[in-house]
């Protein structure tokens, strides 16, 4: 008999999953990827876990993380609700309460040891399906000022993983961790070396990095245009311009428009669509201009990279504003606000900074303080801690 019992034992552990974990997170890039950071973190600890991702049926998500070998399954929601009464709400709550019966058949037929939701509206029903299952749910805010969802999610989750100190104040402090956003293990391991080579670049001159996001940032692109053009004569520093692959074509009209020939730059000078490569591009970068979303902050401190920020001015309550005063306090960036932007603006700011190697150093050390290069661990651990069965 005891060996029959023992046997089934070894069966049951053979065929039942490690652990059965549902992670979300949708809309954006930065919310799906710090989702996916955590589930690829807690994949390495526990190799035979299985994962479900729940996205929204038609958001970057549903192309993602199918294509990265994990299992989706999807909630039909078109968006948001908007901050004052529309009928678009009306029927935005009607689509909500139809998607909440759906996560709780998700939950219902996947039986997750715990729920992870790192933002947008579609973790909102998923999350509390959950949470009215009993299962072990957490969320985790990448910014500044918290979303929405996340505010209302709090009530109801167990743990509450923040990004930035700034956030603490929206959660309730008994479950709520200050932990630092999760990045991809390859933003901490590559080297400078390799970006130099990747890229052709050479190692005694300055690296500049100017990314907009995946899709692209237009008022940075045109206050580049100039930018470029004078660094076309001024081979002092080396430019990495990344356009975003909407605002590739246009870039190339305005670079022709400014008497530069957008396929014969010169050797320091390059301007390309998107990068699958940021990893190293940040290695070697001396100086970033970027927007202030929590991800790419996120990096840029855990690699201490001096940046300039441009905050994107429609962002929900404003918050990238906020996520880069949080770094222009410490001393780690400096700011440019979108309707101050122009080229003659930021040419001064680049060349002040590149000029002044002690002042890059200083916010070089600043912008470390604030990287959380374990924020990845770290959650993960609260996760499986979540999630321990007994």
């Amino acid at each position: 008999m005891q060996y029959c019992r023992e046997t089934a034992k070894y069966f049951l552990k053979a065929v039942t999953p490690e652990m059965k974990l549902i992670f979300s997170g949708g809309g954006t890039g930065g919310h799906i990827y710090p989702a996916l950071t955590l589930l690829n973190k807690v994949k390495e600890k526990l190799p035979d876990a299985e994962f479900l991702y729940v996205g929204t049926e038609k958001g970057l998500e549903s192309d993602i993380v199918p294509k990265a070998g994990i299992n989706f399954a999807a909630l039909k929601l078109d968006g948001g609700f908007e901050r004052h009464f529309t009928l678009e709400n009306i029927r935005r709550g009607a689509e909500a309460i139809l998607s909440v019966s759906r996560a709780i058949k998700i939950v219902k037929d996947f039986k997750p040891d715990a729920v992870v939701g790192t933002g947008g509206y579609v973790c909102g029903p998923i999350l509390l399906a959950a949470s009215l299952s009993k299962i072990p749910t957490l969320i985790q805010e990448q910014n500044a000022v918290a979303g929405i969802t996340n505010k209302i999610l709090s009530k109801f989750v167990n743990k509450i993983a923040v990004g930035t100190q700034a956030a603490l104040k929206f959660f309730p402090k008994e479950k709520t961790v200050y932990t630092g956003n999760p990045i991809r293990s390859e933003v901490l391991s590559a080297k400078c070396e390799d970006g130099l080579k990747e890229f052709d670049f050479v190692p005694d001159k300055p690296v500049v990095l100017i990314s907009g996001g995946s899709r692209g940032a237009r008022s940075i692109n045109l206050a580049m245009i100039d930018v470029l053009k004078n660094a076309a004569e001024n081979p002092s520093a080396q430019f990495l311009h990344v356009t975003g692959k909407g605002e590739f074509e246009t870039v190339k009209e305005n670079l022709k428009a400014a008497g530069l020939n957008p396929e014969k730059l010169p050797e320091h000078i390059k301007v390309v669509p998107y990068l699958y490569n940021m990893p190293q591009a940040m290695a070697m970068a001396d100086l970033a201009i970027f927007r202030a979303g929590a991800t790419g902050i996120a990096e840029l401190t855990a690699r201490g990279v001096p940046a300039i920020l441009v905050p994107f001015p429609f962002a929900t309550e404003n918050h990238q504003e906020h996520n880069a005063r949080s770094l222009v306090d410490a001393g780690a960036a400096k700011m440019i606000l979108n309707k101050d932007l122009n080229s003659e603006i930021l040419s001064a700011q680049i060349y002040e900074l590149l000029e002044n190697p002690a002042e890059l150093k200083k916010m070089a050390a600043a912008s470390l303080t604030l990287g959380k290069p374990k924020a990845a661990e770290d959650i993960a651990e609260m996760i499986l801690s979540l999630a321990k069965r007994e």
